[in-house]
């Protein structure tokens, strides 16, 4: 399943494309940036990939390249946020007033 994720700035958004099917859109993550604060707004898994972790890859590209520009990430997309839960190592990343409590 070789599934790439890049970041497609021009769209503001990460795009997931399917490398066994001619570079087709598995899904995407839509973000807005201000400054160092990045605000992901939406996710949309294309049919035929629910089942193959592109939701996962997404949010991982997204919170890796975060770390790397310094950038505090405002999960308002709901995927991205109860996925931040699970993922202690990026809890950093999250903008203070936006963590789910437990």
């Amino acid at each position: 399943m070789p599934i790439d994720v890049t970041d497609v700035p021009e769209r503001e958004r990460f795009e997931a494309r399917d490398g066994d099917a001619d570079q087709a859109l598995a899904g995407f993550m839509t973000y807005q940036v201000t400054g160092r604060i990045i605000a992901v707004t939406h996710l949309n898994i294309s049919p035929g990939y629910e089942d193959r972790d592109v939701g996962d890859l997404l949010a991982r590209a997204v919170m890796d390249d975060a770390r790397s520009r310094t950038r505090t990430v405002v999960p308002i997309c709901p995927f991205l946020a109860e996925w931040a839960t699970r993922h202690r190592e990026y809890t950093n990343l999250v903008a203070p007033s936006t963590k789910k409590m437990k």
